[in-house]
């Protein structure tokens, strides 16, 4: 670099300048010295002398350079030449959205709640006092049915491909602590959550739990373990399990919901003794697929079966019994008949049932479970509820309000939240996939709420949005043809891979297992007839099972 001026501090700016603008990368250079010597006052004054460098060492002091410019700039030309890239985004963001208001929570009589003084005591302060067990045994006795509000994990990983940021759910923290002191638990950890703070949000998710932990002091934290996969989606050696489950405790989860994909009881076996070491409560998990009034369509998946199941589970010495609807597939009349049936050979157990609203017969479901004899329902805030995401708190609150299955929570406090996750979601907007309403479909293709909402995006991207009807008929055909598989995360991604690899290479269900033996099938697909994810029940298709592997 040469520079000129027709004195000498117009030729030092100039080089300082032209320096400045530099961008070098891939080698050392000695441009940040450069820059300090032109800084250096005795080298603007043009009183150096031999040693000057040599005595003054401050010109050593390497300076970091962000390169903010250039990196902004080639981030707005790509952004102009090539749209938004963000992994998940469907559409652009909107604009002219300002931050969500604080809502102002009112108590029975009208008064305004400070939200800033510690909140009300709850179930959290019986579980810290008298333990897991006796705490499981509260639950049952319980007059009314409890809630587990899902807002804060399994709602926006069903409806805003789980992008919801710590800073959203840290603001509306004290207020929920306040509004929903009744409630049972809040689901906040755990599944997508973890993988997706780190990969896509650059998060903590440890980070997570601690704030909101320190927020939210009174009501139990719920997180989803997925036995011996914890929260990936792979089989991990025993003593991380194990770990996991400790520092999960240590950091402020209070009750584990363990489930494996498959009701592989072996699988869950893990995950269900390392939440007892790690002093958890253990809500062992049935995932429930199939239709128990008609079993001539799925028969493996029996009343019988489910049972059986249970029994095995609670021989286990669990504290509460957990019901996975994954797809919302559970219909009034099946809900009154597996948890009456439950209800009746185990009288003590806590039931706690999960769903989705798919089909949109969420509420119709839930109010037949708490019918039937369950303690605890999983719903979500009325704007974050619906379609996959789970059933809408505020409707099951008022169905019930003055029953005996009275819930104990506010209406006017969940609408005080609710206003804050209107605003909240259309912040996210541009990661929601356009599910605008129900789906009876759901009840032929089986496809679980959350995989539901990143199959038909996955779909898109691949150009296969047209035909998503396609696809969705081919999940159908590609979970008969692996046996009729319980369907949730790992499994159905199983089922995803596989339906989209038919759709992609137009190949009808007889073709694949005509051909199982010549086609490249997904790792996914390769790995679950291997038996990485386990036993599915009634076992493998063993001839397909045979040509894939």
């Amino acid at each position: 670099l040469t520079c000129s001026g027709a004195t000498f501090e117009k030729a030092r700016r100039r080089t300082l300048a032209s320096l400045v603008e530099f961008r070098i990368s891939g080698v050392k250079t000695n441009m940040w010295f450069l820059q300090r010597l032109l800084s250096d006052q005795t080298f603007i004054s043009g009183d150096c002398w031999t040693t000057y460098i040599d005595d003054t060492p401050q010109l050593f002091t390497a300076t970091k350079f962000r390169n903010r410019a250039a990196k902004l700039l080639t981030y707005l030309g790509d952004l102009a030449v090539n749209g938004c890239r963000i992994q998940g985004q469907v559409t652009a963001p909107l604009h002219g959205l300002q931050e969500p208001a604080i809502p102002v929570l009112a108590d029975a009589q009208g008064n305004k709640v400070d939200v800033t003084t510690a909140p009300p005591p709850g179930w959290r302060d019986i579980l810290m006092r008298d333990g897991p067990a006796a705490f499981a045994q509260a639950v049952r006795r319980h007059k009314g049915v409890l809630i587990m509000d899902t807002t804060w994990r399994d709602a926006h990983q069903s409806l805003l491909a789980t992008r919801l940021r710590t800073h959203d759910m840290e603001r509306i923290a004290p207020t929920t602590a306040h509004a929903l002191s009744n409630a049972f638990a809040l689901e906040m950890w755990g599944g997508a959550t973890f993988d997706v703070a780190m990969r896509f949000l650059h998060e903590d998710p440890w980070d997570r739990l601690d704030r909101l932990r320190r927020l939210v002091p009174n009501i139990p934290f719920q997180m989803l373990l997925r036995g011996a996969n914890a929260v990936g989606y792979t089989s991990y050696p025993d003593n991380v399990v194990y770990e996991f489950c400790k520092q999960a405790r240590d950091h402020g989860v209070d009750v584990f919901r363990v489930f494996d994909s498959l009701n592989y009881v072996e699988n869950l076996k893990l995950g269900i003794d390392a939440v007892r070491k790690a002093n958890g409560v253990i809500e062992a998990t049935v995932c429930y697929t199939g239709d128990v009034t008609d079993p001539s369509r799925h028969p493996k998946y029996t009343l019988e079966y489910y049972l059986d199941l249970v029994d095995e589970l609670v021989a286990l010495d669990i504290h509460i019994l957990g019901i996975k609807d994954m797809a919302g597939l559970l219909k009034p009349r099946a809900a009154r008949l597996l948890v009456g049936a439950i209800r009746e050979r185990h009288p003590n157990l806590p039931i706690h049932i999960h769903t989705h609203d798919t089909a949109g017969a969420g509420v119709a479901a839930m109010i037949a479970c708490a019918e039937a004899g369950a303690d605890i329902i999983d719903l979500a805030i009325d704007s974050m509820s619906g379609v996959t995401s789970q059933p809408c708190m505020g409707a099951f609150v008022a169905a019930v309000e003055g029953s005996d299955y009275d819930t104990g929570i506010s209406a006017n406090a969940i609408q005080s939240l609710n206003g804050y996750w209107e605003q909240t979601r259309l912040l996210y907007a541009s990661f929601d996939p356009g599910v605008k309403a129900s789906d009876t479909s759901v009840y032929l293709h089986e496809m679980p709420g959350g995989q539901y909402t990143n199959l038909l995006f996955q779909a898109q991207s691949l150009g296969l949005g047209t035909r998503w009807n396609d696809v969705k008929s081919a999940y159908a055909e590609a979970n008969r043809i692996c046996g009729d598989l319980v369907k949730v995360t790992p499994s159905s991604k199983v089922v995803g891979d596989f339906a989209q690899f038919m759709v992609s290479n137009h190949l009808t269900a007889d073709e694949v297992v005509e051909r199982a033996a010549t086609l490249s099938f997904p790792k996914s697909v390769v790995e679950f007839f291997q038996g990485y994810l386990g036993q599915p029940v009634g076992g493998f298709p063993e001839k397909l099972r045979a040509d894939i592997i």
